[in-house]
C-alpha cells in the first residue's frame, strides 16, 4: 500500500501540469455537458456572450498570475520543503498525514478568505465582479478579477509556507479546488435528494447557487470544496427563499449589458455602487 501511495505521489509531482490541465479541461467538459443535458435553471439568452467574457477572463488571469507569481503555490511548497520552512517540515509527521491535514487547512483558509472578501469593502469591490454575473454555470467558476486571483494566490502561498504543506498535497488541492468550483457552479440539476445528501460533505450546485442569489442569501454558503466549514461556523443555508428554478442570480445594480463587457468588468472595482451595503 505504501509503495502504491509513493508511486502515486511521484506521478503527481512529476506530472503537475498534466494533473492541473486534466482537472480543468475535464471539469469544463464534464459539468458543461451535464448542465446542458439537465439544467437546473433555463439558460439565459446571453449565454454565448457571457461565456466569451468569462473564458477571456480565464486566459487573462492565467497570464497575469504566472507573470506576477512565477512559482505559484506549488513552487512555494517546493521551496519550503527544500529549506525546512513551515510547521510540517519541522515535525515528525508522515507525508500522507501532513498532506491530508494541509489540504483540509487550505480549504479552511479559502473559506475564511471568501468570507472576508464579502465583509471588507475594498475586498468586496474586487469580489463583486464574480457575483455580478446574471446567471450561474461552469463559466462563472472562472469569472474572477485578476487582482482577486493574485491576492488569493498570495494567501495560498503564505499558508503553504507557514504550514509546510507537501508539494504533492498542494498540487492535489489546486486540482480539487478548480474541479470542485466548476462542479458547484454548474447549472446542473442533480436531483434534490442527491444534492442534499452530497451537501453533507461537499459544496453542491444547489448549495452554492444560494450563495449567488440576491442579498442577504449572498452572505451564506461560503465553502468551495467541503461544506463542513459552513456547518461549523454557522453560515450554512439549506433552502433558498425562492425556488432554485426561478431564483434571481447576481447583483441587481449590475445588470446592464455594458456592465458585462470585459473592459467594464476590469474597471468595476473603481466604480461605486450607490445602493451597495456590504
Amino acid at each position: 500500500m505504501k509503495d502504491a501511495m509513493d508511486a502515486l505521489s511521484a506521478f503527481i509531482s512529476d506530472h503537475e501540469s498534466l494533473v492541473r490541465v486534466t482537472a480543468f479541461v475535464g471539469g469544463v467538459l464534464l459539468f458543461g455537458g451535464f448542465e446542458s443535458l439537465r439544467p437546473r435553471q433555463s439558460p439565459k439568452p446571453n449565454r454565448k456572450k457571457r461565456w466569451l467574457v468569462n473564458y477571456a477572463l480565464t486566459l487573462l488571469n492565467f497570464g497575469t498570475l504566472h507573470l506576477v507569481f512565477p512559482l505559484l503555490a506549488v513552487g512555494a511548497a517546493v521551496q519550503a520543503a527544500a529549506y525546512g520552512w513551515g510547521l510540517f517540515n519541522r515535525m515528525p509527521v508522515a507525508p500522507a498525514v501532513a498532506g491530508l491535514i494541509g489540504i483540509l487547512l487550505l480549504d479552511l483558509v479559502i473559506y475564511w478568505q471568501h468570507r472576508l472578501f464579502h465583509r471588507i469593502p475594498i475586498l468586496w469591490r474586487l469580489h463583486r465582479m464574480h457575483h455580478s454575473d446574471t446567471a450561474i454555470d461552469v463559466s462563472t467558476a472562472l469569472r474572477f478579477h485578476p487582482l482577486e486571483i493574485m491576492l488569493s494566490m498570495a494567501v495560498k502561498m503564505a499558508t503553504v509556507v507557514i504550514l509546510g504543506v507537501p508539494p504533492v498535497a498542494v498540487i492535489i488541492f489546486e486540482a480539487l479546488l478548480n474541479f470542485s468550483a466548476m462542479f458547484n457552479h454548474a447549472n446542473w440539476n442533480l436531483g434534490e435528494r442527491t444534492d442534499r445528501v452530497l451537501a453533507r460533505v461537499l459544496v453542491t450546485p444547489d448549495m452554492h447557487r444560494i450563495h449567488h442569489s440576491v442579498r442577504p442569501e449572498m452572505h451564506t454558503n461560503f465553502g468551495f470544496f467541503l461544506s463542513i466549514w459552513d456547518h461549523l461556523f454557522g453560515t450554512r443555508k439549506t433552502e433558498p427563499d425562492v425556488p432554485h428554478a426561478v431564483m434571481a442570480i447576481g447583483l441587481e445594480s449590475w445588470r446592464g449589458a455594458k456592465d458585462h463587457r470585459l473592459d467594464r468588468l476590469l474597471i468595476q472595482p473603481l466604480l461605486r455602487d450607490a445602493g451597495e451595503n456590504v
